[in-house]
């Protein structure tokens, strides 16, 4: 209809300054870049007030904004392995000496060492001061991880393979295999278990694990061997007519940037490292990486179908994990008092306005930036294709996984 003034049909070139906004997929860089904001943020600070924010933050926008993908289930497996980062380093500070403080909780017998392990204590006394010590660290670097988690649960790793230069296309995938690994196996683990419950097997513990771990094991072959191949079908890994020099300075070029970078963010996130360590060396590494990425681009050609666009959503995604990190860094310069709780003497942590709305300010894209799109799902009752119904959420049976005794496995119909 000519007379048609709706801003949400398809041609107009900001579909989502519209609202509520079409559902969509996010640039995966932008989720990176504002989970990395989170993570920076949360490692320059160990009050454990502001570190269960951020993480309540992450964990609303991946509830808020994941889709139905493999890759967005794992977000509960790094909450797990923050838990278990947590529990280890309070362990840790029990096991190898707790004592160092005025308020001693409880005395453990202590187990003598040869003069060779001077410095050394296995238990004795355990303070307060040391437990609480061992729990800021560990909930600030499980915050850390959950925050990569997050992007890992939100951003596509295809999608982000597809954005890379050409430079670092090869590099790319392996690590985009290497990044989808840990939903792959959580989405496996899903798939066997919904297949052992089809079939009518029980238990618990180790005799369900015995069950699991096979089909896992034999789920992942599979996959990795299927991956191989559609990789060198496609050309993976080939070199082609390239000058033998030109890779070697792209090469040499893209090493020493990045080595640059790492230097340079360790100077960012460390206070006490020297300042040439710091923003100099990351501005330094970027430009010679940049140089490498640009020699290296010329000699790869490679064409994309519908490259993504970065728009209002992604800006503004990126834009709110810029902020919070930039507000915690303002906030170390001027007041890290509260930043970093007391522990000689014992205080209660405290929140100051600056670091809370830097935290906010992370929440912005459970908002303002439009939901995924997810696959179609019949109504409820109605099975899937391969047995499964919906409203569940659990993943079709896997085929190729064999029966826990060892039968063939039943072919369900597919209606």
């Amino acid at each position: 209809m000519s007379g048609d003034r709706n801003p949400a049909r398809p041609g107009r070139r900001w579909p989502e300054l519209t609202w509520p906004p079409l559902a969509r997929p996010l640039h995966p860089g932008a989720w990176w870049l504002w989970a990395l904001g989170l993570a920076v943020a949360a490692s320059r600070t160990t009050n454990p007030l502001l570190l269960a924010m951020i993480l309540a933050v992450a964990a609303y926008v991946v509830v808020r904004r994941r889709g139905d993908a493999p890759w967005a289930l794992s977000f509960r497996m790094y909450l797990a392995l923050g838990a278990f980062i947590i529990v280890m380093r309070v362990a840790f500070r029990v096991v190898f000496g707790g004592g160092q403080g005025d308020t001693v909780l409880f005395t453990l017998p202590e187990i003598p060492l040869p003069e060779a392990a001077a410095g050394i204590r296995l238990f004795g006394e355990v303070a307060a001061e040391q437990l609480l010590g061992g729990f800021y660290d560990g909930l600030r670097l499980a915050t850390m991880v959950v925050c990569v988690g997050a992007a890992n649960s939100l951003a596509d790793p295809k999608r982000m393979l597809k954005a890379l230069p050409g430079a670092l296309y090869e590099v790319g995938a392996s690590v985009v295999v290497a990044l989808t690994v840990a939903p792959q196996l959580v989405e496996s683990v899903r798939r066997v278990r919904r297949a052992r419950r089809l079939r009518g097997a029980g238990g618990k513990g180790r005799r369900a694990l015995r069950g699991i771990i096979i089909p896992v094991l034999e789920d992942a072959l599979n996959r990795s061997l299927a991956l191989a191949a559609a990789m060198a079908s496609r050309g993976y890994g080939r070199t082609g007519g390239a000058d033998p020099r030109t890779r070697l300075i792209t090469g040499v070029l893209v090493i020493v940037g990045l080595v640059g970078v790492c230097g340079g963010l360790y100077g960012v996130l460390d206070a006490a490292a020297p300042a040439l360590l710091g923003a100099p060396l990351l501005l330094g590494g970027g430009a010679v990486a940049l140089a490498g990425l640009l020699v290296g681009g010329r000699r790869v050609r490679r064409t994309g179908y519908r490259p993504d666009r970065w728009r209002p959503a992604e800006l503004l995604t990126a834009g709110a994990g810029v902020t919070t990190a930039a507000l915690m860094f303002l906030t170390a310069g001027v007041d890290p008092d509260n930043l970093y709780p007391s522990l000689s003497p014992l205080s209660w942590p405290e929140l100051s306005l600056v670091p809370v709305l830097a935290v906010l300010a992370g929440v912005l894209p459970a908002f303002l930036t439009p939901e995924p799109p997810r696959s179609a799902a019949p109504p409820a009752g109605v099975p899937r294709a391969g047995g499964v119904e919906s409203g569940t959420g659990a993943a079709p049976a896997a085929p190729s996984a064999p029966a826990a005794n060892g039968a063939e496995p039943r072919k369900e119909p597919v209606p």
